[in-house]
């Protein structure tokens, strides 16, 4: 029997057992013990996508949370959808697209829409650009919270929040319990389950539970993948970024205090091979495809721009979508490159740097902020837009900034099956097969529990890679990916499942992730019905077959419904 990071030690005070997602502390825990037929370590959208399988199948769920909203991504990290150009019509699973619908019927029931917003069937809140469905973080976390309600009246589900997991212990190949820790008590509790799900952002079960993991860039000779690095270096990982949300009030002075590091950020000229065109505060940066100069544009005014203007880009709120006018303001999301973060990992260092690297992400965006509302050039001439207002309002937080950083990057299981640049690079495929651009198709995986589509998309990264952005196939997510080599009864839910540095980021993105975690929440609920250990169920055609079988009457698309091109 193993204890990894801590022992266990007596509890010295008892977490608050949160049984409500929206009310907060319910009553409090009297045992030193808690058990559950599914322990979920994190709450973002794998997390929660994982629960919704699993109490949909009937079983008791417990989920914990380090902040106080789930949804990950869409909530407590502020970021709007990123998904394929299909969304509207296939390529999620049901319970991913009846979120989108529900979060599109939120609006129509709880805002004044104009009569054509009203009846639009593909309603974009913010008619943002990078998105088809651009809403606010907080509607996000009320469709969610509406969606998991259900089994949190029938207690189901219990969702712990503001706790984060401390240790594990272990025996032979099989997690036996998870200590999670209050960070508003500092008391500790064990979790016990049959099975446990990892869906935090930085797969944090994974060292903890002693499961063999890799993180950072794989070598090319390792992965044999054309992108991959001669040299593997685990310290090279993708930026993060922590996000804001401004909008504009004309005529006010908004401006927040100077931040400490402000000169440094100004001045800063990032160090990237291929280099970064200038000061990384500008309206200057890479084009992440051709790694060439590309100007872009900022106007909150509404005015129209030269090129892209970042303003509208990640923008929540249209008011053009809502009745009364002068009532509403455009609402935009910052997170650009402008705010990408990527002077040091997360992973692979001593907790006082990593602590450090987050410190500095946000004093970033504080100067970024500050910048634009101070010297970023104006198209008009001018400098500075003091009414740009900071909006931490929409984002549960006083400080303006999300209430969690955007990791696009994790700990990643050694799994069964690693998904390589080979199975979906168009590039790859193409030179392979022999196949056209129109005939060429990701490989084929006959274990597939869902699909997914998206760029091979990583952002500069903190050993000075510039963008890496490749074109690739629509792809299917194999059940070997979501299974450890060895640890029998852990399943990852989100950017921790067997992907590689190159292709987590086709791999990393919200649909995806909503895929991957509901995935293994029914094959979590699949394994304590057979009383089968989940690597049994991939290798037997016949279990196999019959997991898929109940995945699509379940609304999972496990094949392309039809040609889709390369992205």
């Amino acid at each position: 029997m193993r204890l990894h990071r801590r022992s266990f030690l007596q509890a010295t005070a008892l977490s608050p057992w949160l049984a409500s997602s929206a009310l907060g502390i319910g009553k409090t825990v009297t045992s030193r013990n808690i058990k559950a037929d599914v322990v979920i370590i994190g709450g973002g959208l794998g997390g929660c996508a994982a629960a919704l399988a699993a109490c949909r199948a009937g079983l008791k769920v417990l989920m914990t949370e380090e902040t106080t909203w789930i949804g990950g991504q869409l909530t407590s990290q502020g970021v709007p959808p990123d998904e394929h150009p299909w969304i509207e019509q296939f390529g999620c699973t049901s319970s991913y697209r009846d979120f989108r619908n529900r979060s599109r019927q939120y609006y129509r029931d709880q805002y004044p829409l104009t009569p054509s917003a009203r009846e639009a069937k593909y309603l974009n809140p913010g008619n943002g650009l990078v998105s088809r469905l651009c809403l606010e973080p907080r509607v996000s976390l009320a469709v969610i919270q509406g969606m998991l309600a259900p089994f949190l009246r029938d207690q189901k589900l219990q969702i712990w929040f503001e706790h984060t997991p401390v240790a594990a212990q272990t025996e032979g190949d099989v997690v036996r319990s998870v200590r999670v820790r209050s960070l508003l008590t500092g008391g500790e509790v064990n979790v016990e389950a049959p099975y446990f799900i990892d869906a935090t952002e930085l797969g944090d079960l994974l060292p903890l539970t002693g499961t063999e993991f890799v993180i950072g860039a794989e070598s090319r000779k390792d992965t044999g993948e054309p992108h991959a690095p001669e040299t593997a270096n685990p310290l090279n990982q993708q930026a993060v970024t922590w996000c804001f949300a401004v909008d504009y009030d004309p005529g006010a002075d908004h401006t927040i205090a100077k931040p400490e590091d402000y000169a440094f950020w100004r001045d800063y000229i990032p160090n990237l091979k291929p280099p970064w065109p200038g000061r990384l505060l500008s309206w200057d940066m890479s084009n992440p495809i051709t790694l060439e100069k590309r100007a872009v544009s900022f106007d909150p005014t509404g005015a129209k721009t030269s090129g892209l203007n970042l303003f509208t880009y990640r923008r929540l709120l249209d008011p053009a979508n809502f009745e009364g006018k002068g009532a509403w303001k455009d609402l935009t999301l910052v997170n650009w490159p402008q705010n990408d973060y990527w002077i040091g990992p997360l992973l692979g260092v001593d907790p006082a740097d990593a602590a450090r690297h987050l410190r500095r992400s946000k004093e970033l965006s504080l100067a970024l902020l500050y910048w634009m509302q101070t010297e970023a050039p104006r198209p008009d001439g001018g400098t500075g837009w003091k009414g740009l207002r900071p909006r931490g309002d929409c984002l549960g937080t006083t400080h303006g900034l999300a209430k969690a950083v955007y990791v696009r990057e994790a700990r990643r299981i050694q799994a069964e099956v690693t998904v390589l640049e080979q199975h979906v690079s168009t590039e790859y495929r193409m030179k392979s097969t022999g196949a056209s651009k129109e005939e060429v198709v990701a490989t084929p995986f006959e274990d597939s529990v869902g699909i997914g589509a998206y760029r091979i998309d990583l952002h500069p990264s903190t050993t000075g890679d510039n963008y890496i952005d490749l074109s690739s196939l629509p792809f299917q997510i194999p059940l070997g990916a979501l299974l450890p080599r060895r640890v029998e009864n852990l399943l990852p839910a989100c950017k921790n499942i067997g992907t590689t540095h190159i292709t987590n980021g086709c791999y990393r993105l919200h649909p995806v992730e909503w895929n991957i975690g509901e995935a293994a929440g029914w094959l979590a609920a699949e394994a304590i019905r057979l009383k089968e250990r989940p690597r049994h169920i991939r290798k037997s055609p016949k279990r196999r077959t019959d997991f898929q079988a109940l995945l699509r009457r379940n609304g999972f698309e496990l094949d392309w419904p039809q040609k889709v091109h390369p992205l």
